[in-house]
């Protein structure tokens, strides 16, 4: 565990290292994000202890899928799993895919990302502006613009087989590979613990592919096994608590299983590399699109900080743990995204006019 937190600097000497100096490219400044107390927002709750909140946001694609999409693309080409100039090929809720257009455009592949229409397009503009090509699938019948559907995803999946298929394309399978898990098993829990102090005693994820959670639970879980970690998904389709309790699924599961918070709320099969790790987690929370929404808003005006839907799902969660039986503790949690990616969207489309 030390040689994976580089005991031997500080977060503050790593990156006053990796600024004091030119980067040999843009993979460089990938990571090493800052952790910052949200002590204005706990105050004006009127909760006793902090959120500690990694600020992923601040990533060259602005999400914490930087990491996971350099980790794919160099573990890939280590094992020779990917040969040189040979097409990637991913499905995308616009995170991964953004992480891997830059990732790939640095390294020299084409890349071909799939994504649902249900989600966001600034992501798709930003993804094409970085050189990558966007397959937009349509959503399935009855889907609502703006709110992904199990089968939503299911189309999205089955295209991206074909396009491989028809390629000759690597796979850059964020549910599959490992390279998801240890991008934050090795670099993205250490850097939170040692920027922490040592002080977290909790922390809130809200569960997409499972990598954040598993990652950095089990890092944490090492250091610290009295650390409670909880897995936060979308009211109305929370598949994890689901299949945790199947005697209790009218508890866990809404009549629409649709949600406004992307990137989250994958289908259980999906799931297989979470699935491994399920056991580094002490709970399941729930948060509605509303109350995310309503979070993210908090975090803007409150903290300075402009996150994303699955950021308010994070916040959300900490702060119902501060206001229960984790008062007084540290909580950390992640801001996933920016919130420039959902310009389009009612996470800042008000009434409200200029």
């Amino acid at each position: 565990i030390c040689q994976k937190m580089n005991a031997s600097l500080t977060s503050e000497e790593i990156v006053q290292d990796r600024n004091a100096s030119v980067l040999p490219s843009v993979l460089d400044a990938i990571g090493n994000t800052p952790l910052v107390a949200l002590d204005r927002l706990t105050a004006k709750a009127g909760l006793k202890g902090r959120i500690l909140a990694k600020l992923e946001n601040l990533n060259p694609g602005l999400s914490k899928k930087d990491r996971v999409a350099l980790q794919m693309i160099r573990d890939a080409e280590r094992k020779g799993n990917l040969r040189p100039g040979q097409c990637v090929v991913e499905l995308t809720s616009g995170n991964t895919g953004t992480g891997l257009a830059i990732v790939c455009g640095v390294t020299g592949h084409p890349c071909v990302l799939v994504m649902s229409r249900g989600n966001s397009m600034e992501r798709v503009h930003m993804m094409r502006g970085l050189g990558a090509e966007v397959v937009l699938v349509d959503q399935a019948p009855g889907s609502v613009k703006g709110r992904v559907s199990g089968a939503d995803l299911d189309l999205v999946f089955d295209s991206v087989g074909k396009i491989v298929a028809e390629r000759g394309a690597f796979r850059a399978d964020q549910f599959e590979l490992g390279s998801n898990f240890d991008a934050h098993y090795l670099h993205t829990g250490p850097e939170m613990w040692r920027q922490s102090g040592g002080t977290i005693e909790a922390f809130a994820d809200f569960v997409g592919t499972g990598g954040t959670f598993s990652g950095i639970s089990k890092f944490l879980k090492e250091v610290n096994p009295d650390i409670h970690t909880y897995i936060v998904e979308p009211t109305g389709c929370p598949v994890l608590a689901r299949a945790a309790a199947p005697t209790c699924q009218e508890l866990f599961w809404g009549s629409d299983p649709s949600h406004r918070i992307q990137g989250g709320g994958y289908s259980i099969e999906k799931l297989k590399m979470l699935s491994e790790h399920t056991y580094y987690t002490d709970g399941f929370m729930q948060v509605s699109d509303e109350r995310a929404i309503e979070c993210t808003r908090l975090l803007a005006k409150e903290e300075g900080i402009f996150g994303g839907f699955s950021s308010g799902a994070n916040l959300s969660a900490a702060l119902e743990l501060l206001g229960g039986e984790h008062s007084g503790k540290t909580i950390a949690i992640c801001i996933c995204d920016t919130g420039l990616k959902y310009i389009s969207t009612d996470l800042w489309q008000t009434d409200e006019t200029c």
